[in-house]
């Protein structure tokens, strides 16, 4: 989710198109909180990890 929002964000900013930059930003915030709760040993979803 971090590499597909990263991707959306050098796209978005390439090209001008804010919509794909709001994504991508929308998109590593949710993927680092994720990793950042899977770090410490919440369980995601029902799992110890995220990945």
């Amino acid at each position: 989710m971090i590499v597909l929002g990263v991707i959306l964000l050098i796209i978005g900013f390439v090209t001008g198109i804010t919509f794909l930059w709001t994504i991508g930003v929308i998109l590593v915030v949710i993927g680092l909180v994720l990793w950042l709760l899977g770090a410490v040993g919440h369980a995601v979803g029902g799992r110890t990890h995220y990945w």
